[in-house]
């Protein structure tokens, strides 16, 4: 049985499920997976809890499966974040240094300085990802600590969430007699577990299609530049085969999973399925092309909306590594050949890589945000002093964080 001290546990609490993955980390760094649980997902819609007691009872249900399965008892999770509610903000900051070389406090000054903006009052900084630093006008700087200059400058990304969002996370986490050790973007914790490191520093997009809403993350030179939210997701595709096929939606998102396509001309005309029929109705065959037919224009519509999003941010030609599709949906046939065709780029599916044990049961792209939480959590362990001047206030700071979305002084 593994000591808790070695456990790392990721609970993505998505919109279509909850996911809890259980992972153990070896002396050398290594990372097994050894336990999983999944359940379906109620009380959550577009990212953003609902309903608590649906969502708890949930995560309790997924949570009792991975402790079954890893002979673990889970005490706490890194949990995923995410919704429309998220927001990301370019910013800049500058400071002079205090003995003409950079200290770790000059870095905490200068990232300080960079945070330094206006955001409305209901929402607050989840993460400040650094991009570069710049001293004494040389840019491109990733390590500054150590080296000489009298000015100090760093670009960051800052991402910001809605304060109830985070909150009402939290408490389904401790009702379930769980302590959130950190929370994490969720296309950032995904980015963890798809992406090569080749792939970031020449410039990629990471699309992850969950089930209420598609996440989007542009890396470039190694690090973060932009950050989006699209509400449309898996489970507006299977809102689409309600009323097409005129069936449940249990039964249309299992059909979708089964026989779903989103290219009609990948479909051979000639196979045929069994659609149910509500009502005590018997079920009816139809063409498989019909589902394509239903399935595609949304598709193309959520694409669509992100090479427009693309192109707004200006990093549409800047993105030489292509595209990375990973999230339940993206599962979908037809799903890569519509984005490169669509997008002119080269796409692939991203699964999680760098992860021992099970890695069979956890090889999916639907896993990839509970994944990647195992392996930022993992990255923080073996150097938290390195993940503080890197991610400023999201490890170091993060039980005066939560501390303070809850308006505890105490």
């Amino acid at each position: 049985m593994a000591k808790h001290d070695q456990v790392l546990v990721g609970l993505d609490i998505g919109t279509s499920k909850i996911a809890c993955i259980v992972a153990e980390a070896g002396p050398d760094g290594k990372v097994d997976i050894i336990g999983i649980g999944t359940h379906p997902s109620r009380g959550l819609r577009k990212g953003v809890v609902v309903n608590i007691e649906s969502t708890v009872e949930s995560i309790r249900l997924a949570v009792e499966e991975a402790e079954l399965m890893a002979g673990v008892d889970i005490q706490s999770v890194f949990t995923g974040i995410a919704g429309s509610h998220i927001r990301g903000y370019n910013s800049h900051g500058v400071v002079a240094t205090q003995n003409n070389e950079v200290t770790q406090e000059d870095v905490d000054r200068v990232i300080d300085a960079a945070r330094a903006m206006n955001i409305p009052a209901d929402q607050k900084v989840l993460h400040i990802l650094p991009q570069e630093y710049i001293i004494d006008n040389q840019d491109g700087i990733r390590e500054p600590i150590g080296m000489s200059g009298v000015r100090l400058e760093a670009k960051v990304h800052v991402i910001t969430g809605a304060v109830s969002s985070a909150q009402n996370i939290v408490k389904c986490c401790n009702r379930c007699d769980l302590d959130v050790s950190d929370m994490v973007l969720e296309q950032v914790a995904s980015s963890e577990a798809v992406l090569m490191q080749d792939e970031r520093d020449i410039g990629v997009v990471l699309v992850d299609i969950g089930g209420g809403t598609t996440d989007i993350a542009v890396f470039l030179n190694g690090s973060i530049r932009h950050t989006h939210v699209i509400p449309i997701g898996g489970d507006h595709l299977t809102n689409d085969l309600v009323i097409g096929l005129r069936t449940s939606a249990r039964e249309a998102d299992q059909l979708k999973r089964k026989y779903g396509a989103c290219l009609t001309s990948l479909v051979p005309p000639e196979d045929q399925i069994e659609i149910p029929s509500v009502g005590g109705r018997a079920p009816r065959p139809m063409p498989r092309q019909v589902m394509a037919q239903i399935l595609e224009p949304r598709v193309e519509e959520l694409f669509e909306m992100i090479r427009d999003e693309l192109q707004r941010s200006g990093y549409q030609e800047l993105v030489a590594a292509g595209m990375v599709l990973t999230g339940g949906s993206s599962l979908l046939d037809g799903m890569v050949d519509l984005a490169e065709e669509i997008f002119d780029m080269p796409v692939r599916l991203g699964r999680p890589q760098g992860v021992g044990g099970l890695v069979d049961v956890v090889s999916s792209p639907m896993y990839a945000t509970g994944v990647g939480l195992i392996l930022y959590g993992q990255r923080y362990r073996q150097n938290p002093m390195k993940m503080k001047s890197t991610d400023h206030n999201l490890f170091a700071r993060v039980w005066m964080r939560m501390r303070g979305w809850f308006g505890d002084t105490t």
